[in-house]
């Protein structure tokens, strides 16, 4: 999965196609919130702005910038509150893409390719999680196997060790997933984030209802000219491959590598925290259309979530006064 995703030249994220946009005649395969609206990074530098003030700081971090939208309506919304943006973006295509649409903003930004070894600020990742590459586990007449790919593009089961975080009831056959990249990752954040906090916004579910024992075919799915499937190994680099978040886990890594949870709600819940449905109501009507699908719960309101971390001292963050799910983790 990281090779087809990010192989230098050939993986999806490595190579020239266009990925992100609304329509599949743009020759894009998907669209992000930040596409959809741009209520969505006004309403999250709500969050943004009050993430700089309590932690003293004035550097945002953003990884996996896609078009560069988000970082573009973040940097509008927030002003001179944000000395520093500083996005971390493997893709060189992407890179070029996000460079064009923030050039008025050219003193502040930056790119770079890793983490420096410690630094401070508000970290931001929008459906950055669910394209870290994931491990296949799958149960076999009650024996557990390691899905691989072999040499001539089938899968290939082995007997391993491995093991889903939580026991899955039942002795029915089960796929799933887990994040080792991912956890990987956090643990990464948590080390080097000196001070501040950190939100992602993502697709995905606490352990008890992403290890369900109905789940039982895993999340994985590929996403090519705005249409799903489920074989990854059709069209390899052509399209995206991802996974949901298990955001129990990823709040586990965090809070036993140093980085606390600030609070966890779902994305309708959060915007709605932040003042978007005041925003909507003062913008157009086609405006108001595009920013319902952010937060209406059959659309992207109840599938993504918001989870949001910190270093330093706890305060009670805006994005979850109202409903906020960090006991169900």
């Amino acid at each position: 999965m990281a090779l087809v995703l990010y192989a230098p030249g050939l993986g999806y994220y490595a190579n020239a196609s266009r990925k992100f946009g609304a329509m599949p005649q743009q020759g894009s395969d998907f669209v992000t919130a930040p596409e959809m609206s741009p209520l969505f990074g006004a309403t999250l530098a709500v969050q943004v702005g009050e993430a700089l003030e309590r932690t003293g700081k004035s550097e945002v971090w953003e990884f996996g910038a896609g078009t560069g939208a988000l970082a573009h309506q973040l940097l509008g919304a927030l002003g001179d509150r944000v000395s520093r943006y500083v996005i971390v973006e493997l893709s060189a295509s992407l890179r070029e893409r996000q460079q064009q649409l923030l050039a008025p903003y050219a003193d502040r930004v930056e790119w770079v390719a890793e983490l420096p070894d410690s630094f401070e600020g508000v970290v931001v990742g929008n459906e950055v999680l669910d394209a870290m590459p994931v491990k296949l586990l799958v149960r076999k007449g009650g024996t557990w196997h390691e899905r691989g790919v072999d040499l001539g593009l089938a899968w290939s089961d082995r007997p391993t060790e491995l093991r889903p975080p939580v026991e899955i009831a039942g002795e029915h056959d089960y796929l799933t997933e887990t994040h080792p990249h991912a956890l990987a990752f956090i643990r990464t954040l948590a080390d080097r984030l000196a001070r501040g906090a950190a939100f992602f916004i993502d697709y995905g579910f606490p352990e008890a209802e992403y290890y369900h024992p109905q789940r039982h075919m895993g999340t994985l799915m590929c996403h090519r000219a705005h249409m799903a499937d489920t074989d990854p190994l059709a069209d390899i680099g052509q399209k995206d491959i991802t996974a949901h978040v298990d955001f129990t886990g990823i709040a586990v890594a965090a809070q036993e590598a140093g980085l606390a949870t600030l609070g966890y709600t779902s994305q309708g819940r959060f915007l709605v925290n932040c003042g978007i449905v005041q925003a909507m109501a003062a913008s157009p009507t086609k405006e108001q259309v595009a920013a319902q699908r952010l937060i209406a719960e059959h659309e992207m309101g109840e599938l993504f979530k918001v989870l949001a971390l910190h270093k330093g001292a706890y305060w009670d963050a805006t994005g979850f006064r109202e409903g906020d799910r960090t006991h169900t983790l």
